[in-house]
């Protein structure tokens, strides 16, 4: 049961970000036209799609896309066992809440690379097979700033961008969840830190003790 619970967290997450997504789909005009205005300018509904990892950044090869997703994969199981073994070692529930959180949002990403691009044919059209060639499907979009770079600021200039990226629920999850573990890891670790500073301090004890004795 403790284990269904938290790995329950991460399939809601899961369910949650792609019944969004299909909405979004299928009941909304891709990009500009079919935006639709939440909180006046500040917060909108702006179906778009990423090709590649965050922020749309891309790997500049033929099967960048390919490796992407694959080291999504072999992420997704190495966060899945990572999330049983703290569960087994009973660390702290909010540490653990906050995996399986992580965990939700990185399977959620990763079912759009895998099978988007055949099941919604959006892989895009040089990609050299629709599976795993999917493109993730995002839709919040808060407007801070948007408009053109001048061409002289490095790596972004020359291009029309916005100051925030849209995202999903899936990276919402993530961001969330990394985000509360920096906040409270002195809470989350209290045990850890108060176990690695008593056994370094036996540790000191018996090196003192080893010392006195060979001074002797």
């Amino acid at each position: 049961m403790k284990y269904f619970k938290y790995f329950g967290i991460a399939l809601l997450v899961i369910i949650i970000d792609q019944a969004v997504k299909m909405v979004v789909h299928y009941q909304m005009d891709f990009g500009t036209p079919g935006q639709i205005k939440v909180i006046g300018e500040w917060l909108k509904l702006h179906y778009t799609t990423n090709p590649g990892m965050a922020f749309g950044m891309q790997l500049g090869s033929e099967y960048g896309k390919l490796i992407l997703t694959s080291f999504r994969l072999v992420a997704m199981f190495g966060i899945g066992y990572y999330l049983y073994h703290i569960i087994s070692k009973k660390m702290h529930t909010g540490y653990i809440f906050c995996i399986s959180m992580i965990l939700g949002g990185a399977i959620g990403n990763l079912i759009d690379s895998v099978f988007y691009g055949a099941w919604l044919g959006n892989a895009p059209y040089n990609a050299p097979s629709p599976w795993f060639h999917g493109q993730v499907i995002d839709m919040f979009y808060i407007d801070i700033w948007e408009g053109y770079i001048p061409d002289w600021v490095p790596l972004w200039g020359g291009s029309y961008t916005a100051l925030w990226p849209i995202f999903n629920i899936a990276d919402a999850s993530i961001f969330v969840g990394v985000a509360i573990i920096l906040i409270f890891q002195g809470r989350f670790f209290k045990e850890e830190l108060a176990k690695t500073t008593k056994k370094e301090e036996e540790d000191e004890i018996q090196r003192q003790f080893i010392e006195g004795e060979e001074k002797e």
